[in-house]
C-alpha cells in the first residue's frame, strides 16, 4: 500500500467506524488533514471495550484536544461502539449489513453538474433510520450520504467527470 494513498485512508477510516458510526463525521471535519489516525482511538479496538469505558475514561477524553470535545459526541461513539458490535454479530460483519442499502454493489447515478448531487437519498433516509432504531446517534441522512459517498456505496461523480468512467 502506497503512504498517503486513498487505500491506506480507507484502511485508517476502519478503525473510526470501529469506534462509532459519528466518528466518521468527526473524521472529515477535523482529522482529514492529519490523516493520522488518533492512538487514543485505536484503543476502541477490543470488542468488551465499550463496556470498559469509564467516567473517568470520558473526563480524560474531554481533555484530550486532538478529538471534538463533545460529552454527547463522546458517549455517543460509545454506544455506537456497542450497536456496531451487536451489528457484527448479527450480520456477521458491518459491511455486509451497510451494503444491504444498496443491493450489495454501488450504485451508479448520472449526474450532470454539482450542483445536481443530493444531500441524501432514499437509501441513506433508510440507513439512518435503521441505524438510530439500532441505537446509534448522530447518524441523520445527510451523514449516512456522506458515508456512502466515501466508500463507494454511491458513484456521485458528474458524468464528464474521468473518475465517473473508470468507477463505471
Amino acid at each position: 500500500m502506497v503512504k498517503g494513498s486513498l487505500s491506506e485512508k480507507i484502511v485508517q477510516l476502519r478503525w473510526v467506524i470501529i469506534i462509532g458510526f459519528i466518528a466518521i463525521t468527526v473524521f472529515f471535519a477535523r482529522q482529514l488533514p492529519k490523516l493520522e489516525i488518533d492512538p487514543e482511538l485505536k484503543r476502541f479496538l477490543p470488542e468488551d471495550l465499550p463496556s470498559r469505558v469509564s467516567t473517568e475514561k470520558i473526563e480524560e477524553l474531554l481533555g484530550n484536544e486532538g478529538i471534538i470535545r463533545n460529552r454527547l459526541k463522546i458517549t455517543s461513539s460509545i454506544q455506537n461502539a456497542k450497536a456496531f458490535i451487536k451489528i457484527q454479530q448479527e450480520f456477521g460483519s458491518f459491511n455486509t449489513y451497510i451494503w444491504e442499502f444498496v443491493g450489495g454493489k454501488p450504485k451508479l447515478n448520472k449526474w450532470q453538474k454539482d450542483g445536481d448531487i443530493p444531500a441524501t437519498s432514499p437509501e441513506s433516509d433508510a440507513m439512518s433510520k435503521d441505524l438510530k432504531n439500532r441505537g446509534f446517534s448522530f447518524v441523520g441522512s445527510t451523514i449516512c450520504y456522506a458515508f456512502m459517498q466515501a466508500v463507494g456505496m454511491v458513484n456521485d461523480h458528474t458524468v464528464d467527470c474521468f473518475r465517473y468512467k473508470e468507477l463505471c
